[in-house]
């Protein structure tokens, strides 16, 4: 009797199954942060499918979901190691749970692209393809912490509304799917094309517990649906480095000497690799300094063709200027940074149209979402340049204009004192979304700033040189007056300085015991330029 009970206590507490047959698009599953992470698994005529970790409870916290469109008119086996519970409380719908508030949700980005559900990091595969922006992105569609790595997806008309589409890569045997990049064989050098469809080839990291690799799967679809490469991986180089630490290919194809070049960072910096058909790769070179999520790109100087430098860059915004021959990068100076605060692992476009021009980039939002059940969010996207400044050429970064086509309701002042200035933001409301352009001059004292609800969006220190703690030396070393653009969202601040030599974002932190609203603050600053704008929301409602 003792061992039939502990039987049955056993597979109450530790484990259970459920047979669901798909009759709708969607899996909704409950969860909560209280109870500990156990092991999931689809299966489907006996075929293993899928695996993850979710914390399933009877209790939940909010739900998540999965798309289960390839399965309709299937019977899925699910197993579960955890309280069985759970089970009982997952459903079917042709909607996700929570739909009826999606996007309205008390602490979601209204400006800023975040997931329906779980969590996300780093943008991958950044590419412009038949006139759709494509953002893949490090995601977790089970919680709202990391973990159970995929590749997310959603594409965009304007680099400002996206539509969030299904997984596009999930875990497999070789690991979960780390950060890459993405490119269109246009020339069939891998072999995936289909007559005149051009395959989409993704190259990205797969992660296991014993080392990490470099891997290809490539679509035909527009990137819908995925094939991943029989034959990964296609860079094992873990005993070359002695180190598992070797991810995030960045891959483009260098137009002088017809070639592949990957960019991967390994132990202690960015390797260069080439190859000829995506599938065999030649180590050429190495750079140390940087740390994870590489690039590598090409910008003209002052916008001069004929004058041109290459930027390789690093997770944290750092970025050396140099030459690149398609096989060695040569830096000429740096580490240099333009940008700091939340963003984290930004990416550039590949593939922007020659008749376009520009250098697109979108960071991770490292900002929580707080309580909600999706969690960080990808900053704005931004066009990069190189400009010659007194201490040399430099990156600069200013949002795209695209931006623009939110912006409703401006107001205008000119030749504003801090009162005067403060008086017109008074009937601002301030828990709106908002973009706020300004110019402001010290004349009396050596810092100065702008606050909204207690929290300094700008502290601008003269004497020390300093903007919110970060060293910022104006190109002109005496001016006393700097030009900012502010974009406000519901959990975000992104401030643009003199057109784009710096950059920063932030946590939007209230102070419960400070005044509310907008406050010039310092001994008389003058206030030459006033703007601010609200901003419409990008998710249709």
């Amino acid at each position: 009797m003792f061992s039939l009970i502990l039987l049955f206590c056993t597979n109450a507490v530790y484990g259970g199954d459920l047979n669901i047959e798909i009759s709708k698009r969607y899996l909704n599953l409950p969860v909560s942060q209280k109870v500990e992470q156990k092991q999931m698994s689809f299966s489907v005529n006996g075929c293993h499918d899928r695996t993850f970790v979710i914390r399933l409870s009877a209790e939940p916290e909010y739900w998540v979901f999965c798309d289960m469109s390839a399965y309709l008119g299937k019977t899925v086996h699910i197993d579960f190691d955890g309280d069985p519970a759970g089970l009982s409380k997952i459903y079917q719908d042709d909607r996700i749970a929570g739909a009826d508030s999606l996007y309205r949700e008390t602490n979601r980005p209204q400006l800023h692209f975040s997931s329906r559900r779980g969590w996300n990091n780093d943008p991958n595969g950044l590419i412009f393809y038949e006139n759709e922006y494509h953002l893949f992105y490090q995601h977790n569609p089970y919680e709202r912490e990391w973990g159970n790595m995929h590749w997310g997806h959603a594409v965009s008309k304007d680099l400002i509304h996206w539509e969030e589409l299904p997984v596009a890569l999930y875990p497999d045997k070789s690991g979960a799917v780390f950060s890459g990049s993405v490119v269109i064989d246009y020339d069939n050098t891998a072999g995936f094309n289909a007559g005149k469809t051009p395959a989409m080839v993704a190259i990205y990291t797969a992660d296991s517990p014993e080392r990490q690799v470099q891997c290809l799967a490539y679509s035909l679809d527009k990137g819908r649906t995925w094939t991943k490469y029989t034959n990964n991986p296609v860079i094992d180089s873990k005993e070359k480095w002695n180190s598992k630490d070797t991810r995030d290919p960045k891959v483009f194809r260098h137009t002088p000497s017809k070639n592949w070049v990957m960019v991967l960072n390994e132990r202690d910096g960015h390797s260069i690799y080439n190859s000829s058909d995506l599938k065999s790769w030649t180590f050429e070179s190495h750079v140390t300094g940087f740390w994870e999520c590489p690039d590598l790109f090409e910008l003209p100087v002052n916008g001069d063709p004929d004058n041109t430098r290459w930027v390789m860059y690093g997770a944290s915004g750092t970025y050396m200027i140099g030459q690149f021959d398609g096989k060695k990068f040569t830096p000429e100076s740096g580490k240099h940074y333009y940008t700091t605060g939340a963003i984290y692992a930004a990416q550039t476009f590949t593939d922007i149209p020659a008749s376009d021009g520009r250098k697109i980039q979108i960071g991770w939002g490292r900002i929580s979402s707080n309580n909600m059940p999706f969690n960080m969010m990808m900053l704005l996207p931004t066009e990069l340049s190189l400009r010659t400044t007194k201490n040399g050429i430099r990156l600069f970064s200013n949002p795209v204009k695209e931006i623009d086509s939110l912006s409703e309701n401006c107001h205008t002042w000119n030749n504003l004192t801090v009162d005067e200035a403060n008086s017109c933001l008074e009937s601002i409301e301030h828990s709106a979304c908002l973009q706020i352009k300004t110019r402001i001059k010290l004349s009396h004292a050596t810092s100065a700033g702008i606050s909204l609800d207690g929290q300094h969006l700008l502290d601008y220190d003269v004497n020390f040189n300093l903007i919110n703690r970060v060293f910022y030396s104006p190109e002109d070393p005496t001016s006393m007056e700097l030009s900012v653009v502010m974009i406000i969202d519901k959990t975000s601040v992104e401030v643009f300085i003199d057109d784009g030599s710096y950059s920063y974002s932030m946590q939007r932190s209230p102070s419960k015991n400070s005044r509310e609203g907008f406050v010039f603050w310092g001994n008389n600053p003058e206030i030459p330029f006033l703007e601010v704008c609200t901003m419409k929301s990008i998710w249709a409602q």
